[in-house]
């Protein structure tokens, strides 16, 4: 099936996932920040965020393979999110940037890319003012 998308989103990319080890450690970290964030209000902590944060903790340490199903389905859920998050994102981004811009431009009448047809033109060839420096160093 042939789309009218620039990215082709049929395609089966395999990522490299994750450790198991390191994916159990980022969520032991992110649930000890949840469990840990009231404090700064002077709430009290979430226990059920530590107790999760500590599991992910000793299992990511002692036995990282426990945690594999669970970093496969996290991918899953990326790969998932990356479908619908990417084009909607972009897709705003068009609307939100680039048409106001192309819209303002035209209501202005300009022609920045010099595009509208000149029938007193000779030539459209833009004839430089100052010699080019050399090409060497350019960054």
């Amino acid at each position: 099936m042939a789309t009218q998308f620039h990215e082709d989103l049929t395609r089966d990319q395999t990522e490299k996932a994750p450790s198991e080890r390191s994916f159990g450690l980022l969520f032991a970290g992110v649930f000890a920040l949840i469990a840990l964030y009231p404090l700064i209000g002077g709430g009290p902590a979430r226990w059920w965020a530590l107790g999760i944060a500590a599991l992910f903790g000793v299992l990511a340490a002692a036995w990282p393979r426990a945690l594999a199903p669970l970093n496969k389905i996290w991918m899953g859920i990326g790969k998932l999110m990356h479908r619908i998050v990417s084009p909607v994102v972009l897709g705003l981004l068009y609307l939100v940037a680039v048409v106001p811009t192309g819209l303002m431009l035209r209501l202005k009448g300009s022609d920045p890319l010099r595009l509208k047809r000149d029938a007193t033109a000779k030539s459209y060839w833009i004839a430089r003012e100052d010699a080019p420096a050399s090409f060497k160093n350019q960054f």
